[in-house]
């Protein structure tokens, strides 16, 4: 556990040194959610309509622009390799790194998501139920997007090849995601869509860090 919160700290204090890289995907979720009510005009009634999947859109491609930097920088400079050389298991060093991510990029879409749900006329408890799926939904992201950030290491033109992999397997999150609030706004509950995603978060945290590891090891090699 000392090696997994050392990860976790080393990528955060090298994410403070590049805070562009940091902010750029939390900017993008802010220009998405912030240019639909001015294109679709201020009928409140269609925006509350839309809100799900547009806020849920803007999340996952959020996600996916900061997904490169994963496992990049590091195989860039050689910090993989003694990554992989350490003594400990290589799939809690890649669960460190992960939760890294979602600290950086997905803890801040959780964060956020009332203050851009205001702009479409969300009540109280559809933003808490935004915040709520999110918060199960986020963590899922990162885990599928792991995988794919894992798979490219070392591929010209990864970036454009990790979203042709992942985006397919990103979708179920985002139509449950989106489908618990369309669900609430129609007076039913959200406990089926909850469930499912709860579901996926925990299968693809479970099954994550080892599918990376081994992509990994074969990207050093």
């Amino acid at each position: 556990m000392s090696v997994f919160w050392s990860l976790v700290q080393r990528d955060l204090l090298l994410a403070l040194r590049r805070r562009t890289e940091v902010l750029t995907g939390l900017f993008f979720m802010i220009i998405v959610a912030s240019l639909f009510p001015l294109a679709m005009g201020p009928e409140l009634s269609f925006l509350r309509r839309m809100a799900p999947g547009i806020l849920w859109i803007g999340a996952l491609l959020s996600t996916l622009l900061s997904l490169p930097r994963l496992f990049e920088n590091d195989y860039g400079d050689g910090s993989l390799e003694q990554l992989v050389l350490m003594p400990s298991s290589l799939w809690v060093k890649v669960g460190a790194k992960m939760l890294a991510h979602w600290l950086l990029s997905g803890l801040p879409l959780v964060v956020l998501a009332p203050l851009l749900g205001v702009q479409f006329d969300l009540s109280p408890e559809l933003l808490m139920s935004l915040m709520f799926t999110l918060l199960l939904g986020t963590p899922t992201l990162t885990a599928i997007g792991a995988i794919g950030a894992a798979l490219t290491l070392g591929v010209r033109g990864g970036s454009v090849l990790l979203s042709l992999l992942v985006l397919p397997l990103m979708v179920p999150v985002l139509v449950f995601g989106a489908g618990a609030l369309e669900a609430q706004m129609g007076g039913l509950g959200i406990q089926a869509h909850v469930s499912l995603l709860l579901a996926m978060m925990l299968g693809s945290l479970l099954l994550s860090p080892f599918a990376c590891a081994m992509a990994i090891q074969l990207a050093v090699e």
